[in-house]
């Protein structure tokens, strides 16, 4: 499986084409309207098809109608807000896992693959550049602590942004060290996290 990422450095987001050669299948993991072009030209190189648009969450609301227009060009089917009834998704002879992880918005997926999981904005918290706090703060603390801390320590862990230059950590370093859910309980978050505010003020820039 060829592994490809699509940097923005202005904004810090990333999206991910997962491409199996010999099947001439692709995924795409969180694409940006500006990706498009990228990823038709990529997979026209690798002579591939894109089965699968995957979507760790969205902020739609936030994309202009041109925007929109764009990422509707990638003919393939898309997943996001809840798995499937087959969670399993087949791309040439290996498999991306789809798995539930709501509370940055209220329906996020994460998308395991091999010993990597693209887990969107769960990590972030506070730094999301199109929201300023999680919007369901008490699901978020479940799935971050009860589904992606149980991974096993040496899982991947992709974001859709990248903060402080970093793109990968591991599950083993992130369940010590993360500043939000490192080493503190529950009520701690959640006290924490009713102290952000609502709105992202104007002009704040991460």
């Amino acid at each position: 499986m060829l592994f490809r990422t699509l940097l923005d450095e202005q904004s810090g987001t990333v999206c991910y084409l997962l491409t199996d050669p010999q099947a001439a299948e692709a995924s795409v993991i969180d694409p940006r309207p500006a990706d498009v072009p990228v990823i038709k030209a990529l997979l026209a190189e690798q002579g591939a098809r894109l089965r699968w648009v995957l979507r760790t969450h969205e902020h739609d609301a936030q994309r202009s109608p041109a925007e929109r227009a764009a990422l509707a060009e990638l003919q393939a089917t898309w997943v996001q807000h809840r798995p499937p009834p087959q969670p399993i998704l087949p791309v040439g002879d290996d498999y991306i896992e789809v798995i539930a992880t709501p509370g940055h918005t209220p329906d996020c997926l994460s998308f395991r693959w091999r010993d990597r999981l693209f887990c969107g904005d769960l990590l972030i918290v506070d730094a999301c550049p199109d929201q300023p706090r999680p919007t369901r703060p008490q699901s978020l603390w479940d799935s971050v602590t009860h589904v992606v801390f149980r991974l096993p320590d040496e899982t991947l862990l992709f974001s859709s942004c990248v903060r402080r230059g970093r793109l990968v950590a591991t599950v083993g370093e992130q369940r010590r060290w993360h500043p939000w859910f490192g080493n503190t309980s529950r009520d701690a978050f959640l006290t924490r996290v009713a102290g952000l505010p609502e709105r992202r003020p104007a002009g704040a820039v991460d």
